[in-house]
């Protein structure tokens, strides 16, 4: 079964015949083609146009990461191989169309804060704060009730913000931290706990694409985020529901069990990121999150949280082919 494939050392990556090989000092390493869904470059690659164009034939996506300034610098991402013109003029349409786009937008922002709320409630009994995850969670399904009469996404988009930021303000009380989470900071990030969730968000986004790859949607055409120049912005809707469940959990589980050390991170007066160490260690946690199965209940068999993705672009294809309405992913376990 086809998996995804993490490189962290600097190599040069070649073909031969239907085989890759990395290559570097320490020596040269087979990766059969059958075996990759994705690859995952976290060092400096040395590669041609004939490797490229292979990857594309055998349609396999290869995202980079950088240790500096924002972790995703972008994706090569191979021709589409499952195109549909109908479907892509139906999710342009969408789009265009501001209740259409209204609609799938609102439901992306309900999905994801009710997974806010399911973390939370797992945690509301398990923490030293009895008062902070209970009032948090009431403000949460407050916000929650202003979703049905917003006018644009924009209005959305500020709810949402306000959602999340609450959320993050409980992590605090779930993780054992010695320096206080005080706000989200993306570029560059400040903190451990801020480097860890924009590094598991990158992650994230790229697996998301990935997925959206296998299927006949446009990666570039979003409901939620606003489509624009150089970015996969369905890639940014779709991973909204995921995060807290992939993200968040492996990294309270990173911190919480001590798993990351002080020689883990890099730091500078303005910014904080991970290591080589911390990165493979997070990678690790992440893939095997995204292993991980459990029972669906429409579906009556064990899924990974890789294929929850899959679906979940597939009900998007449902809704936007007028057979289904699209109801987003929520966590019932």
């Amino acid at each position: 079964m086809a998996r995804d494939y993490y490189l962290f050392q600097s190599g040069t990556l070649r073909r031969k015949q239907n085989t890759l090989y990395f290559e570097n000092e320490a020596g040269r390493r087979p990766i059969p083609i059958e075996d990759v869904s994705s690859l995952y470059i976290f060092g400096e690659l040395t590669l041609n146009t004939k490797l490229l164009s292979f990857l594309g034939q055998q349609g396999v996506p290869m995202h980079f990461f950088s240790s500096v300034h924002e972790y995703y610098m972008g994706s090569y991402y191979p021709r589409e191989h499952l195109n549909s013109g109908y479907l892509f003029v139906r999710q342009v349409e969408h789009y265009l169309q501001p209740a259409q786009r209204l609609e799938i937008a609102r439901e992306l922002v309900a999905a994801s804060s009710d997974n806010l709320l399911r973390v939370l409630k797992y945690y509301r009994h398990r923490v030293s704060d009895a008062e902070l995850l209970p009032e948090t969670i009431a403000a949460i399904e407050r916000d929650q009730q202003g979703l049905a009469g917003v006018r644009d996404t924009l209005e959305l988009m500020a709810i949402e913000g306000r959602m999340r930021e609450r959320y993050y303000h409980c992590f605090n009380a779930i993780i054992k931290l010695e320096e206080p989470f005080v706000k989200r900071v993306r570029r560059p990030p400040d903190s451990p706990i801020n480097t860890l969730i924009s590094f598991g968000n990158a992650l994230l986004y790229a697996t998301t694409l990935s997925e959206i790859y296998k299927t006949q949607l446009v990666p570039t055409v979003s409901y939620l985020h606003e489509p624009g120049a150089r970015r996969f912005s369905l890639s940014l809707d779709l991973s909204e529901l995921f995060k807290p469940l992939l993200v968040d959990r492996v990294v309270f589980k990173l911190l919480n069990n001590r798993m990351l050390r002080e020689g883990d991170f890099e730091r500078a007066l303005n910014y904080c990121y991970l290591s080589e160490s911390g990165r493979k260690t997070f990678v690790r946690q992440y893939d095997e999150r995204l292993s991980q199965t459990i029972e669906h209940r429409q579906l009556k068999r064990r899924v990974s949280y890789r294929r929850l993705i899959r679906l979940e672009c597939y009900k998007l294809v449902k809704h936007l082919l007028g057979e289904q309405r699209y109801e987003g992913f929520r966590a019932w376990w």
